[in-house]
Parts: structure tokens; sequence; C-alpha cells
């Protein structure tokens, strides 16, 4: 052998070693990398799912290809958008339905619909940004911002996550009490209610699939209640069609009418539907394989949103038969829309007021399950703590109770007062909205973030519209309560700085998210720059 051919081999040896090196240097970076982050991701590697390939033998695929649809693939990926979905079913938006049948009648029907259809714009969003990351928004958040930034916008979150959970856990308390014929006071229910994050860490620990399908079951639970009431009432079929198809909108219901689309998009459940999407195992690499992912949760949500939307047109279209036009119908609310009912519709082989309770009892068990969820992604997220996820649930569990005990306690015998919190609860979920959509809206349309998957000019725009008449609409709610609430001269002007503050936060990340016009931008002060400090 000659030694020129002796150095090429060496050479070649040489590098074999190098090439061996690095690759375990990046085995070893990459497995301690995974080991200190392992508390802190949406979910660890090994509660991931595993998508069985039934098109292609390993190996034997174009990357940059979308495999073609296939419904047991479908069926793997069904889960995430009908946990989502429960967001639209909690005892809050049950309570909006009701106002909404008994003071519009079916006149708002439409609006449902549509309220519906530009939720699950946003939801799809909000899935394609987890998919195409591999990150949830909470986790985009904290790199994205500065750090000062960063804690308002959870500081936020959490706010609206309370928010929701105190009526979520009222909502199943006031079940409870209709159950046991009320034997059961409000604060014995929170308690009871309270209970749900231990079956939920139960379940979590049998598996993903485990969880989603106890969600099925109380969703499934609801269908068939508010069916059987849609049933029992025999709604007009004529005037529900008009409901649907004619847009009519009155100065006497223009409050219901904001209280409809307010109580569909709930700021936590953008950063829910973000993390839950990362229950699969999808690599990111192959960009036909997160093309398909998208494909897949997109039918899921659209089915997931369609049922959601039939059990709120049943709730509403039974209360618009039932009440409207009547003299309860100003006074009728989640405390004692079952009483009414049972006066109104009587016995039948099963009480109406119990088929009322159990499904008002799978609302608010399944929300306050999934409120705790999204606790605990928007906490690890923007703190990026590093708590096991039980205690992680705790924490998150008793921002929540804690206040709701002492709801339950103080407005325990006042319902009235009970539904007035809950018009400030439902404000304060309102105020929080902004700083979930524009957040979202920033991550999905910026290129070094989402890659290939940024959305196109035309969707940008539509959901900006989308987000913008969203924040309109609440706006107008939170207008209408402090005009009606605030007194006193001291208190207008804390509620005016306060507001001033908040306007000035949301024109803060509008600045950062590349929607405004560069001339627009350029005219703002240095403390508002577009760039990421």
């Amino acid at each position: 052998m000659s030694s020129s051919e002796s150095r090429e081999d060496e050479s070649k040896e040489e590098d074999k070693d190098n090439e061996a090196n690095k690759l375990l240097q990046h085995h070893s970076s990459s497995t301690s990398s995974s080991s200190d982050n392992e508390e802190e991701v949406a979910y660890e590697s090994g509660d991931k799912i595993t998508i069985v390939d039934f098109d292609y033998v390993d190996g034997d695929e174009d990357s940059n290809v979308t495999p073609p649809f296939s419904w047991k693939k479908l069926w793997m990926f069904t889960g995430p958008g009908f946990l989502m979905s429960i967001a639209f079913l909690d005892p809050g938006n049950l309570e909006g339905d009701l106002q909404a049948g008994a003071i519009a009648g079916y006149s708002l029907l439409w609006l449902l619909m549509w309220a519906t259809i530009m939720g699950l714009l946003i939801q799809l969003l909000s899935a394609r940004v987890g998919v195409a990351t591999g990150r949830h928004l909470a986790e985009l958040c904290r790199d994205e911002y500065p750090n000062w930034a960063r804690y308002v916008l959870w500081f936020m979150a959490e706010l609206a996550l309370i928010g929701a959970d105190i009526q979520e856990v009222i909502g199943s308390a006031i079940a409870i009490q209709i159950l046991s014929h009320g034997v059961l006071p409000l604060w014995a229910g929170v308690l009871i209610t309270a209970s749900d994050c231990f079956f939920f860490l139960f379940l979590e620990n049998y598996g993903v699939r485990k969880l989603e399908a106890a969600f099925a079951v109380l969703i499934a639970i609801m269908g068939l209640s508010f069916a059987w009431m849609f049933g029992d009432t025999k709604p007009n079929g004529k005037e529900l069609l008009m409901g649907i198809l004619l847009p009519r909108l009155s100065s006497k219901t223009i409050r219901q009418a904001v209280g409809v689309v307010g109580c569909v998009i709930m700021p936590h459940n953008v950063f829910l539907h973000s993390a839950l999407v990362q229950s699969r195992k999808i690599d990111p690499q192959k960009k036909g394989r997160v093309q398909e992912a998208i494909n897949y949760y997109s039918i899921e949500s659209s089915a997931a949103l369609f049922v959601s939307f039939m059990i709120n047109l049943f709730v509403t279209t039974v209360f618009a038969k039932g009440f409207y036009g009547t003299k309860q119908a100003k006074s009728i609310g989640l405390v004692n829309a079952g009483q009414y009912l049972e006066e109104k519709y009587g016995g039948g082989l099963v009480p109406i007021l119990y088929i009322w309770g159990i499904g008002l009892l799978a609302a608010g068990q399944s929300s306050t399950i999934t409120g705790t969820y999204a606790g605990q992604f928007i906490m690890g997220g923007f703190l990026n703590l590093r708590l096991k996820k039980w205690l992680r649930a705790l924490i998150t569990r008793s921002f929540a109770i804690v206040p709701t005990i002492i709801v339950a306690i103080v407005f325990n015998t006042s319902e009235s007062s009970l539904d007035i919190l809950n018009e400030w609860l439902n404000v304060l979920q309102s105020m929080q909205i902004p700083f979930a959509l524009i957040p979202l809206l920033t991550m999905v349309s910026n290129e070094q973030i989402m890659g290939p998957f940024k959305v196109g000019p035309v969707l940008e725009r539509v959901a900006w519209t989308v987000a913008a008449l969203i924040m309109v609409i609440n706006g107008f709610l939170l207008f209408d309560f402090v005009l009606s609430e605030v007194k006193g001269l001291l208190f207008g002007f804390i509620v005016c700085s306060c507001t001033g503050a908040y306007v000035a936060f949301i024109v803060y990340l509008v600045s950062r998210s590349g929607a405004l016009p560069s001339t627009w931008a350029n005219r703002l002060p240095k403390g508002f720059s577009l760039t990421k400090n």
C-alpha cells in the first residue's frame, strides 16, 4: 500500500471518528437538555401518542409531501379539539345562552353561529402555532417579549383563568345543590368540585387517551341532557331556522348579543389548545407531517365546535321557547334557571330540573378540569417553572378554589348578588382577551417563528379583523359595565388610570406584532419599539 493511500485511509478514519464524536456530543447535549427541560414541556416524550403510519414503510416517503387522508389517522389525532371545546360549554356560556334565549328569543342564534365560527378560527391558529413550533403559546411569549411584558401577560392570563374557574366551580356547585335537593350548600359543592384536580391527575397517569375519553363521556352527557330538554320543550322549528339564517339585532338585545360573543372566546383556551396538540408525536423536520397534523386537527376541531354549537343551540332555544316575552325573562340566571324550568315544564318521565342539573354538572366538572390543565401550561410556560405536574396542578387549583369558597360562603343566600358577581367576572375575562389574541396573531404571522407555516396575507388580515371585532365587542361590554357600575370621583379616577395603562399595553403589544403600517409604527415612542428587546 502506498503512503498516499495510507494517509487517505487514515484521513477517512479520522473523519469517521470526528463524525461519531459529534453525534455523541449532540446526543449527550440533547439528552442533557431534555433532562433539564423534562418538567417544563407540555408533554414528556414518553407521554406522547405515536401516530402509526398506515401509508408508508419507514424511509419510503417524501418528507415534504403531505400523506393522503386516512380515517384511522383522523381517529388517532382526535381528542385535543374536544378538550378545547369544553370552554365553549362551561357554565358561564350556558348562562349567556339561557339569558339570550329568555330575553332575545330566537333572534340571536345567527350570532351564536358566527361567534362559534370566529372562535374556531382563533383555535385553529392556536393549534397551528403549537404544531409548527413544537411549543405552546405561553412558552413562545416567554421568549418573544421582555421580562416585564411577560410577567404582565402571565398575570393577565392568571386573572382570566381565575375568573373562569370561579364561574365553572360555582356552576358545578349549583348543579350539586340541585341534584342533592338543596341538602348540600354551595360551599360544599365547591369542595366536592375541587377534588376533580386529583381525579384529573389520576386519569393523566393512565395516558392522554384515557383523559380524552373521560371528556368525551362528559360532552356526551351534556349533549344528551340538553337534547332531551330540547325534545321535551319542542321549540318552534321555523323560528329556530329563521333565527340562524336571518341576522336580527335590536337595541333591547345588544347586551345579550355582546354576551353571546364574549362568552365564546376564552383567553385561557387560546393558550390551552396550542399545548394540547403537542400530545401527538410529530417530526417537526418533516414538512409533510406537520401539514398533515394541522389538517387533521382542523377537521377534529371543526367537528368538536359543531357539537358545542348544537349544545349551546339547545340551551338557547329551550329558554327562548319557555321564557321569551314573560315576566321572568330578565330575572333568570344560572342559580334559578332549574327552578324556573321545573315550574314551566313540571315533571315527566325524568323531571326537567334534574336533566338540567346533570347537564350543568357535566359542564362544570369538565371545564374545571380543563381549567386546571390550562393553568399548568400557563404557569409553566410563562415562568419556566421546573415543578412536578401534581404540584403545579395543586398550586393552580388553589388560586381559584380559595376565592371561590369565599364567594360561595358570602353569596350563598343571595341569588341577585351572585348574578352581579357573574357580570363582574365576565367583564374581568373580557378585559384579558387582547392579551391572548394579540400574542397569538403575532406568533402565527412571524416567519422566523413559524417558518413555512406562517399564515398568508389574506388569512392574516381576516384573523386581525376578527380579533379586532372581538376586542371591540368586549370593549363595549366593559364600557357599558363601567358606566352602570362605577360611581364616585375617586373610584372613577382609579378606573380611568387603569384604563389608560390597559390601552397603552395593548398598543405596545400591537406595535410589536408588525400589524401596524410602518408609517404609524415610526411615530410611536421609543418604548413601543417593533423590534424585540
